[in-house]
């Protein structure tokens, strides 16, 4: 049973304009607990008890944070192991490479929740990686996931403007075994911004046949924008947690 837990936490979280101007999106408040809580809080209730979280920006308000968090929490700077001029998805999974010494772990992003069940069926060590998967009406804005045959993945195609035969989007939820840092350090920037994406390397391990999908059932949350403050808090208090 997979027991690590690689949260990216790093990024600067523009879209929440003046919400993230002084601390990190992650800190932000959902019903009087910051974003970052609820998320290990259902990680936790899953079963993954060695958290890494891999900070960035404004670092220090997530270090006092984990003083305080209830459980131990590895922190992982991203700027001091792999500099202050790398961008991208895969950025933060590489500097996690020393904390995850050669284990499978799971790996999402900072600013997305799932349930406690859905983190926990993504627990499969069995040698290769998964990526979580949900349809989606507006698909075209998204990692969109073309399965291939016995469920495996075949690709991951970033926001295609056009029909692709899937509708299955990249919810930023994974399974990685050690190998994924190898795929990462072959990825090549992404223009304009010279982006090192994630999803480049999943492609890669996938097109090797070692990249399974693996379906959300419950809910995929995204916390990228103000309005998503107040969604997310009625989501949780419709649901009691």
């Amino acid at each position: 049973m997979i027991k690590t837990a690689v949260i990216s936490a790093a990024g600067k979280g523009t879209r929440m304009k003046e919400l993230a101007k002084d601390k990190p999106k992650h800190m932000i408040e959902v019903n009087g607990k910051p974003f970052l809580w609820h998320l290990l809080e259902n990680l936790r209730q899953a079963g993954f008890d060695d958290l890494i979280v891999v900070v960035g920006h404004l670092c220090q308000h997530i270090e006092k944070f984990a003083e305080k968090y209830p459980c131990p929490l590895t922190i992982v700077n991203q700027f001091a192991i792999m500099g202050d001029d790398k961008y991208g998805t895969a950025v933060p999974v590489l500097a996690a490479q020393k904390a995850v010494d050669g284990k499978s772990f799971l790996a999402v992003y900072g600013d997305n929740l799932y349930s406690a069940r859905d983190l926990k069926a993504m627990n499969h060590d069995d040698g290769n990686c998964y990526v979580g998967a949900l349809p989606h009406d507006n698909w075209q804005k998204y990692g969109v996931l073309i399965p291939g045959p016995n469920n495996r993945l075949k690709e991951i195609i970033e926001k295609p403007d056009h029909d692709v035969g899937s509708k299955l989007i990249n919810t930023g939820l994974f399974i990685f075994t050690p190998e994924i840092f190898e795929a990462c350090q072959r990825v090549k920037p992404t223009p304009p911004k010279n982006e090192l994406y994630l999803t480049d390397a999943v492609t890669e391990l996938a097109r090797q046949g070692k990249v399974f999908i693996q379906p959300i059932q419950d809910y995929w949350k995204d916390f990228g924008s103000p309005e998503d403050v107040e969604t997310v808090s009625r989501f949780l208090n419709e649901r009691g947690e």
